[in-house]
C-alpha cells in the first residue's frame, strides 16, 4: 500500500502502519519467508516488529483492514463497534472478496502476495474516487 501511495505521488498523504490482531508475535520481527517474499518486490522490512492494534487505533486511522476472518473475531475483542464504518476486509474491495490466503497455513506466499496486491490496488481506487 506504502508502494501503491509513493508510485502516484502521495505518500504524504497515508499514513499506513501494520498491526497484529493477537499477542503471539508481538515483538517478533517479519517471519522470514514473508520478508523474502517482500524483498522479492523490493519492499524491505528491516527493523520491523509486530505490535497489536490498540482501541485508540480506531480514532487514528480512516480504515481498519483486515485480511481474514481469524483477524476480525480477533479484532472484536479490541475494538468491539464500529460505529463508523471503519473495519473492512481488504478483499472486500475487490471483485472477488474473500479472507486473504495466509500463509502460515498455506505456505504459499506466492498466493497471499497476490491476494494482498489485488486487495491494496482495490483499495487505492476506492480511496481515490472516494474524495
Amino acid at each position: 500500500m506504502k508502494r501503491l501511495a509513493l508510485d502516484r505521488g502521495m505518500e504524504r498523504d497515508f499514513e499506513i502502519a501494520s498491526a497484529a490482531t493477537s499477542r503471539e508475535e508481538i515483538g517478533n520481527p517479519v517471519y522470514p519467508p514473508a520478508r523474502r517474499k517482500l524483498a522479492e518486490h523490493g519492499i524491505s522490512c528491516s527493523g520491523k516488529t509486530a505490535v497489536q492494534i490498540t482501541a485508540a487505533d480506531y480514532d487514528r486511522y480512516d480504515y481498519i483492514i483486515l485480511m481474514d476472518s481469524n483477524n476480525r473475531r480477533n479484532l472484536r475483542r479490541i475494538i468491539p463497534d464500529d460505529p463508523d464504518g471503519k473495519v473492512r476486509m481488504l478483499t472486500d474491495f475487490t471483485d472477488r472478496p474473500r479472507d486473504v490466503a495466509d500463509p502460515w497455513y498455506t505456505g504459499d506466499f506466492e498466493r497471499t502476495w497476490r491476494d494482498i496486491s489485488e486487495g491494496c490496488s482495490a483499495l487505492m481506487e476506492h480511496i481515490l474516487t472516494e474524495k
